[in-house]
């Protein structure tokens, strides 16, 4: 004898079939008369039937989403900005000589380019007059000061002295701030040295070549460890998306799938893609993760979220995607939801619907002739 959940044919994608059809095939194989289940009209709220009637559907409770992964977007490698540095001239002058190239690895300390600075010359001959006017205005000060104690000063003197030896000291920490940026060196020569341990990432200093302040940097560094995945997710997609959500990356280059969590999202969609950035922290980034390297991102549901399975949905009128609510009565009533995206068979719910509701999640169709399945 054929199953009575046969009836409702899992091969239906598109349009319902008709209902009086399907019970009379179900009814042939359980060898007794079933009843039409009637088909609500397009304005009917609410929907009685029969305990024999209901027995061909399959209720369920809404559920979460779950952890199951939604589909994979693309995203790329990248240093995160704290792991990037960049050093550019101080004064201007001429680079004499670089001593770095892309892709190497440097201490914090290490010489990368050293110039000759005409600036730098002036800046130091500067300071070293500013040292000797603050000494003598602090001598001229302490002697102020030993005339006053032996009553022979005058305060007058004493006042003026200590305004001058304040201005000096003002004046050689103005010049002394200006020469800490020439670095290393003596008269003309700057040594400009790596901030931190990293890796070089360009360079673009020749020897030759003329640098000057507020230009593009001469070389860059970065921290290789410190890195993460922008992930460009699809405006509708974007709803589904929230800080601290578990990731999933799959990184084709290295074989490898990465656990990681949303670090941050970005505030503006690209009006060309109509993709958002979001940027995903990964909790160990495994040797030879590279930025620049394609990555496949997928988002596990967020545990607050709902999920019903995408029987359940229908679509009305072309557009409106709806279920069938079963109430505290035993009725059924139509329930317009949004959806997001769907995945494993499940689809998430954004609006509409509680988690605990029971809703019809296989047999809708008969409930409804002129609806269609959620493809």
């Amino acid at each position: 004898m054929g199953n009575p959940g046969a009836a409702v044919a899992p091969g239906w994608c598109v349009r319902a079939m008709p209902a009086l059809f399907v019970l009379l095939i179900a009814a042939g194989c359980r060898e007794a008369p079933v009843a039409k289940i009637p088909v609500p009209a397009r304005d009917r709220q609410a929907t009685t039937l029969t305990p024999e009637q209901t027995g061909f559907l399959r209720i369920e409770e809404v559920g979460g989403g779950g952890d199951a992964p939604s589909a994979a977007v693309p995203g790329r490698v990248a240093y995160r900005p704290q792991a990037l540095s960049s050093v550019g001239a101080p004064f201007s002058g001429r680079i004499t000589s670089v001593s770095v190239r892309p892709g190497e690895r440097v201490k914090a300390g290490a010489p990368l380019v050293v110039l000759q600075s005409a600036d730098a010359s002036a800046a130091r001959s500067q300071l070293e007059q500013a040292t000797a006017r603050a000494s003598a205005a602090e001598d001229q000060l302490r002697r102020q000061v030993e005339m006053m104690a032996r009553g022979v000063g005058l305060e007058v003197e004493r006042v003026e002295a200590e305004a001058r030896a304040r201005e000096a000291r003002a004046e050689l920490e103005r010049t002394r701030r200006a020469v800490a940026f020439a670095g290393g060196g003596q008269g003309s020569e700057v040594i400009l040295r790596a901030p931190a341990a990293g890796v070089v990432v360009s360079v673009r200093a020749s020897a030759g070549a003329i640098a000057e302040p507020g230009g593009d940097p001469l070389v860059e560094l970065a921290d290789p460890g410190r890195v993460w995945v922008v992930a460009e997710v699809p405006e509708p997609e974007v709803a589904r998306i929230a800080s601290s959500q578990r990731v999933q990356v799959r990184v084709p280059a290295i074989d490898a799938v990465l656990d990681g969590v949303v670090d941050g999202i970005g505030s503006a969609v690209d009006a060309a893609s109509r993709r958002l950035p979001v940027y995903i922290a990964l909790k160990a980034p495994p040797p030879g993760l590279t930025p620049g390297m394609l990555t496949e991102v997928r988002f596990a549901g967020s545990r607050d979220g709902l999920s019903v399975p995408v029987s359940a949905v229908l679509i009305k009128d072309g557009h409106r995607r709806v279920v069938y609510l079963q109430r505290a009565d035993g009725k059924f009533e139509v329930r317009e939801v949004r959806t997001g995206r769907s995945s494993g068979g499940r689809v998430a719910i954004l609006e509409g619907l509680t988690a605990g509701e029971r809703i019809v999640v296989k047999g809708a169709l008969l409930l409804d002739g002129e609806a269609e399945l959620l493809l």
